[in-house]
């Protein structure tokens, strides 16, 4: 392979796609400066394996008659991710509710916020992304725990 810097961003590239695989990583993001004028952003993803569901589909037992008598099971709780008030995260990190640690959280379940306030931050390498709100609305349900790992895609929070 010949030194130019095309052969050495595809190179790169591809370590970044081998990272991924080994990685069992979803998205990678990386920037690279070569001078003023010139630099490469690259964007390496793919489709992850998909999403375990717990239905009641694979272990339900055959339906019988209703009785007046018998229990109403349980209805099985509805995959967050699909919930049309649900935040996700746009990035592979690792997510903080706080601006810093030990100081106040940017929201709780119930708060009212507006379009664009801050509800977390995703830190990606060394960069802490903040996250804002799409619309307005009340927080109903945060998903995520302080300095958890999040997916690409993965719902944050529930905004009513």
């Amino acid at each position: 392979m010949s030194d130019t810097p095309h052969d050495q961003d595809v190179a790169f590239i591809q370590a970044l796609a081998e990272l991924l695989r080994e990685n069992d990583l979803t998205e990678l993001r990386v920037k690279r400066e070569y001078g003023e004028d010139d630099s490469l952003d690259v964007r390496v993803s793919r489709m992850g394996p998909p999403p375990v569901q717990h239905t009641a589909q694979a272990a339900a037992p055959a339906p019988q008659p209703a009785s007046s008598d018998a229990p109403r099971p349980a209805a099985a709780p509805a995959d967050p991710a699909n919930d049309p008030g649900a935040v996700t995260s746009p990035m592979v990190g690792t997510v903080y509710l706080s601006p810093e640690p030990n100081a106040a959280a940017f929201v709780k379940v119930g708060d009212t916020v507006e379009e664009g306030q801050t509800l977390l931050i995703v830190e990606a390498m060394k960069t802490m992304n903040h996250i804002p709100a799409p619309r307005s609305g009340k927080i109903t349900d945060i998903l995520v725990e302080d300095g958890a790992p999040v997916e690409y895609g993965a719902p944050l929070v529930i905004l009513g």
